[in-house]
């Protein structure tokens, strides 16, 4: 198939308030607690997220920490959102994997 077949398609507009209510069902199904616009494990916040005009602003902890140091990401479509979601869990793994 040549790109000329694909030129009419283009994907979904990103919508940043549906994505962060995804985002949030995924995280607490993760077992993760909702604590105002973040989430935490074991009291320890690791992941923020806010809607941020047209994207989602996403802060996710490096380490595990009740004072972590932020890696920042903006959430502007849907593959960046699973993108995210993906390096998100394996931190998490990591974590438990290191205690």
């Amino acid at each position: 198939m040549s790109d000329d077949e694909f030129a009419g398609f283009a994907p979904p507009a990103f919508k940043p308030e549906d994505a962060l209510t995804q985002l949030k069902r995924q995280l607490r199904d993760l077992k993760l607690a909702e604590r105002g616009n973040g989430f935490e494990q074991r009291g320890k916040r690791v992941a923020e997220l806010q809607v941020d005009g047209t994207a989602i602003a996403a802060r996710t902890a490096r380490k595990l920490a009740l004072t972590p140091e932020w890696d920042r990401q903006t959430i502007a479509s849907a593959g960046e959102q699973r993108l995210w979601l993906d390096q998100l869990k394996k931190r998490l793994a990591s974590w438990d994997r290191e205690e």
